[in-house]
């Protein structure tokens, strides 16, 4: 370990970043938790001992704010990340510009080791405006910090995950489930061994300045995952393929709620294109085996959460 052993986390209280908060902290870090509203991420001060994980205020678009949460830390991590966009959160606000002011802060401050989140398919040419702010920041940050690690993850599942609980919610409330994308091939992987991923990568385990791609040890189509979900909650709903464009009138309402869109017209394209690790990074060696790391398989995880949405919750679980 560094006898610099603060690491700042931006967007650490979310999904993925409490994973990685509990890591840290069992190594012996002391983790810095930015966010925009610290009075929201509480619950990550119990993640390690009394006084080791503080959350601080931070927000990726303002620059001072991101100066002060990386100065004296050895060690960044850049978690943050929007699906859909919504007042000043704006894709290239948050994900190329802000990007940017973290890996620049970071090496204006002396930090050693940025590690940044991206997302496989991001693509600086990609028409979506999700993978191409993705792939912008991608850029953005190694011309700020040319040793980062960039980190793309496929689909991410386990307790809380914005994937498999959302299909199994819509399982639940809809008699007949839309599939959109039903061809194209995904790679969950369990956040634990994302997280993992990101906690080697601060210690030092892989090679800088490189972009790793990481998916779990199974494929399988859009369609395919959706019939995981059904089987796992001992329901039946039938299937129906959606071409994109139906999938997009579909989405249309949504952009005019005013909360969080169930599906957007940028996520139907998304859900159109493989999510998969790229056959460039197998040969380069630049997969979640490079962080010496077992990727653990969808059956070993997703009935210890789905189960809540069979139709009698755990007495099913136990009939079963």
């Amino acid at each position: 370990m560094d006898a610099n052993n603060l690491v700042t986390i931006f967007g650490g209280s979310g999904f993925v970043g409490t994973q990685i908060v509990q890591l840290l902290a069992r190594a012996g870090y002391r983790v810095r938790v930015a966010v925009r509203r610290p009075d929201l991420a509480g619950h990550v001060k119990p993640l390690g001992a009394v006084g080791q994980v503080m959350p601080i205020q931070a927000n990726v678009r303002n620059l001072e704010s991101v100066q002060r949460a990386v100065k004296g830390a050895g060690a960044v991590i850049n978690l943050v990340g929007i699906g859909y966009e919504s007042g000043r959160q704006r894709f290239r606000a948050v994900q190329t510009m802000g990007a940017r002011n973290i890996a620049e802060a970071s090496k204006q401050a002396g930090v050693t080791t940025l590690v940044h989140m991206s997302a496989l398919g991001a693509d600086p040419q990609s028409p979506t405006p999700y993978a191409h702010s993705k792939g912008l920041g991608e850029a953005e940050v190694f011309a700020a910090f040319k040793d980062a690690i960039v980190i793309r993850p496929s689909i991410i599942f386990g307790p809380g995950d914005m994937f498999f609980n959302r299909l199994a919610s819509m399982a639940r409330m809809l008699p007949v489930l839309p599939v959109i994308g039903a061809k194209s091939r995904f790679q969950p992987i369990y956040v634990g061994d994302v997280a993992a991923a990101f906690v080697a990568a601060v210690e030092g385990k892989v090679k800088t300045g490189r972009v790793y791609e990481i998916g779990g040890p199974e494929t399988a189509t859009q369609l395919e995952l959706m019939q995981r979900v059904l089987a796992e909650t001992h329901r039946r709903n039938p299937l129906l393929p959606v071409p994109a464009v139906i999938g997009k009138l579909l989405a249309l309402p949504f952009a005019f709620l005013p909360w969080a869109p169930l599906i957007t017209a940028d996520q139907v394209d998304l859900l159109q294109l493989d999510n998969v690790v790229s056959e460039e990074a197998k040969n380069d060696k630049r997969t979640l085996a490079a962080f010496g790391i077992a990727p653990t398989a969808m059956d070993a995880i997703l009935e210890s959460y789905l189960w809540r949405f069979m139709r009698n919750g755990q007495f099913d679980r136990q009939a079963a």
